[in-house]
């Protein structure tokens, strides 16, 4: 079991929607966090939050974007805060647009963001990790990581890279005979705003996520040493249908309108 209790937590893109509900739980459940975002005032509206809640935060503002800045951060955070034993890999962006009228930068940060943050992080707290015999990595990717869509050819991209990532470190870290402990996190649309104007064709199958009982179930998730939550379990059936050919595979996905889900898309604003 992982326990959050005095564990030190960092949750990266935690100034708001899904990062902030994390931050606060880690907290009401013993943790003292560490927070990174590119939004400054958002970070200290979540210190606030978790000091009324007579918790522990710090806040580090990096665009992790930008890797030196972040690897920067990185050692700021071990330098101050000390090794990290739950790392949160949350921090996403969406751009929402056909891949044509993206831009090169939207796509670069794209998986600057979603995919290659998560690469300096790990490579940053795991040797930590690793030399006290303890650490759980969490990996928040995205049912967008098992199937594709229209509207998110970038997006898709770069959290198949995320899965690809936790799946390839969690079997090196077992080659390795390590205990670090890893977790996948897989949901569908989440109602935090990032995907306002997404829409589900069967909500009784794909619901729209209710972030805090997202929340609830990866903290469990982490607590539980499970290796990976897939959210809800109808995504699961994805991995069956890829054995069909790809005309019946893309069918289904028409059918089930998770190829126009994104047709309404606005995002946060």
């Amino acid at each position: 079991m992982t326990g959050f209790r005095g564990a030190h937590v960092l949750i990266t893109g935690a100034a708001c929607g899904l990062g902030r509900l994390l931050a606060l739980e880690a907290v009401r459940r013993g943790g003292r966090v560490t927070l990174l975002d590119r939004d400054a005032s958002g970070l200290d509206r979540v210190c606030e939050e978790i000091r009324a809640l007579a918790g522990e935060a710090a806040a580090f503002v990096v665009d992790i974007a930008d890797k030196v800045a972040l690897q920067a951060t990185c050692r700021d955070v071990l330098a101050t805060r000390g090794g990290v034993d739950i790392l949160i890999n949350n921090a996403g962006i969406v751009t929402g647009k056909l891949l044509l009228e993206c831009s090169d930068d939207d796509i670069e940060r794209t998986f600057q963001v979603n995919a290659l943050a998560g690469f300096w992080t790990v490579r940053a707290f795991l040797p930590g990790m690793l030399a006290v015999g303890r650490g759980h990595i969490v990996t928040v990717a995205s049912a967008a990581g098992l199937a594709g869509t229209s509207r998110l050819v970038d997006y898709c991209a770069s959290k198949f890279a995320a899965v690809g990532f936790d799946e390839a470190l969690r079997l090196e870290l077992k080659r390795l005979g390590s205990p670090i402990q890893t977790t996948l996190v897989c949901p569908y649309f989440i109602d935090t705003g990032m995907f306002e104007g997404a829409r589900t064709r069967f909500a009784w199958l794909l619901p729209i996520l209710d972030a805090d009982r997202v929340v609830q179930r990866i903290l469990g998730a982490v607590e539980g040493n499970r290796a990976r939550l897939v959210m809800p379990r109808f995504v699961l059936s994805v991995l069956l249908a890829r054995l069909l050919p790809p005309t019946v595979f893309d069918a289904l996905l028409g059918f089930f309108g998770v190829n126009r889900s994104m047709d309404a898309f606005v995002g946060r604003h």
